[in-house]
């Protein structure tokens, strides 16, 4: 059951503090979860103190929790610092969409809607360079941007047209982004409210589509190391792994047996025994049942550490050798 009540939202808190310190390896996904349950909590300073303990360490995603912590800070009255951080993470360009989309919100949520636009103005000069498929993060920032500068009155760009593209619900994204739809909300006429319902039901659509994308097709790479402290510990899975370099081999088989079946959004994800062990641990089965390797890949997937594949050419090879993918694993594969 979902938690609804502030003391659900911090019983849930306390929960995923509890599995952070049980898998180390997942601590800054578990504890922005944690801090995002304190705030719906209403206990905004607890979830600072989440965001700073991360911050004091090597965090992954420092620029994202800046974000999420110049959020929260400013809804309990400390608008100074959570400018500060929101300018700080400006001047960082973060290479990621998600901190630049949160600090455009923050902004928008308190009305400086001409600072959140130039904000995600800013961060599409630098993330809309390469013609390459965009990923999920700065599609949904084009969007937002799109929706900001409907609110201001601006005339449409390439970058709104490109929104209006990206947007494939069957009330247009125009329509979707008309500050009068907020006239109709207070409006007696049931056909506006019809057509708002409508509207909403599209909306609602789409984010169903973004939140039920599919993770990554992703498969198992174990580093030489690692591969031998798996079949040291774990010998019954010989049979999976004859030797290292069939390993590797069957990992790009496999990749391109699927790539070929139209399987798109192809990862791969790097597997260490420990992390392997504790998921087999949280799944109450022994390590040495082969039918879990690959509910682990997914997992890690899910968790954002896959990989995508293939890589370019000239860029390394996912294999971890020195030579590039055109040179090693990529070296049959047609230009």
């Amino acid at each position: 059951m979902r938690p609804d009540t502030p003391a659900a939202h911090t019983t849930e808190a306390e929960r995923l503090l509890r599995t952070a310190a049980q898998y180390p390896g997942d601590r800054e996904p578990l504890y922005l979860q944690a801090a995002a349950h304190r705030e719906l909590a209403g206990d905004r300073p607890g979830a600072t103190a989440l965001y700073d303990e991360l911050l004091s360490g090597e965090p992954a995603n420092p620029h994202l929790i800046r974000s999420l912590k110049a959020a929260n800070l400013w809804e309990y009255g400390h608008e100074a610092e959570a400018r500060a951080i929101i300018d700080g993470v400006r001047r960082a360009r973060p290479a990621d969409a998600a901190p630049w989309e949160i600090t455009a919100q923050t902004l928008e949520a308190h009305d400086e809607l001409e600072a959140a636009e130039a904000t995600l103005t800013e961060a599409a000069t630098l993330l809309l360079k390469a013609p390459t498929p965009l990923p999920h993060p700065t599609q949904s920032l084009v969007i937002t941007r799109h929706r900001i500068r409907r609110m201001l009155a601006l005339p449409h760009d390439d970058w709104d047209t490109l929104a209006d593209r990206l947007h494939t619900a069957a009330v247009p994204l125009d329509e979707l982004h008309d500050p009068k739809r907020l006239w109709s909300l207070g409006s007696e006429d049931p056909a506006e409210l019809q057509a708002e319902i409508t509207r909403l039901r599209s909306e609602l659509g789409t984010y169903r589509t973004a939140l039920s994308r599919p993770f990554p097709v992703a498969v198992l790479h174990w580093p030489k190391a690692e591969l031998d402290e798996l079949l040291a510990a774990y010998p019954e899975l010989e049979a999976e792994y004859p030797t290292y370099r069939a390993h590797l081999t069957d990992i790009e088989a496999s990749l391109r047996e699927l790539s070929q079946a139209g399987t798109p959004n192809l990862g791969i994800v790097r597997a260490t025994v420990p992390s392997y062990e504790a998921f087999a641990a949280s799944e109450s089965t022994r390590p040495s049942n082969a039918d879990l390797l690959p509910q682990y890949a997914t997992t890690l997937a899910a968790r954002a550490r896959a990989t995508a594949w293939p890589p370019s050419r000239d860029a390394d090879c996912w294999c971890g050798s020195e030579a590039t993918y055109g040179e090693c694993h990529g070296g049959t594969v047609s230009a």
